[in-house]
């Protein structure tokens, strides 16, 4: 499993802040208030970044967000996966559900414990193809799936 180590402002844009009426500062991105991005280390018993699921497809975590533009905490848990699609011979949305639910049991409840954070959210995304946040892509298949944590489980919210 990989190590998540770090913070740095997500690739969207510059950042910028302002003090808000509070005093508080909130960053802005592109429109998107308060957005970070997490590094990925592997631990070195890993050769590589695909990481087990269910299903046994190959799936990347690619990178990790702290969003707050819903106006509560969000962790954003983006994974590419290549070969999720509706056509015949690619991972179906109800295989990767399945996938994504163990994602969240096993790589973002540990994640969001051990970084201490209080997610009002948390997003398991998989893309057949990167994709820069915040952006469409006609031809790319995306799965979304949201679940809020309780007891350390993730229990689906759907959105």
């Amino acid at each position: 499993m990989p190590r998540l180590t770090g913070h740095k402002t997500a690739q969207v844009a510059t950042a910028l802040h302002a003090p808000s009426e509070e005093g508080n500062r909130r960053w802005r991105i592109r429109g998107c208030a308060g957005v970070f991005t997490l590094l990925v280390g592997v631990g070195s018993a890993l050769a590589s970044n695909l990481l087990p699921v269910p299903s046994g497809q190959p799936v990347e975590l690619s990178d990790v967000l702290l969003d707050t533009n819903p106006g509560e905490l969000w962790v954003r848990f983006r994974f590419i996966a290549p070969k999720i699609g509706s056509t015949a011979g690619r991972i179906s949305y109800d295989v990767a559900v399945v996938d994504m639910e163990h994602l969240c049991e096993t790589l973002a409840v540990p994640y969001v414990a051990q970084h201490e954070l209080q997610p009002a959210r948390i997003v398991i995304s998989f893309s057949d193809r990167p994709v820069a946040f915040g952006t469409s892509e006609p031809d790319a298949t995306q799965f979304f799936e949201a679940y809020r944590l309780d007891q350390s489980r993730c229990i689906w919210e759907g959105l």
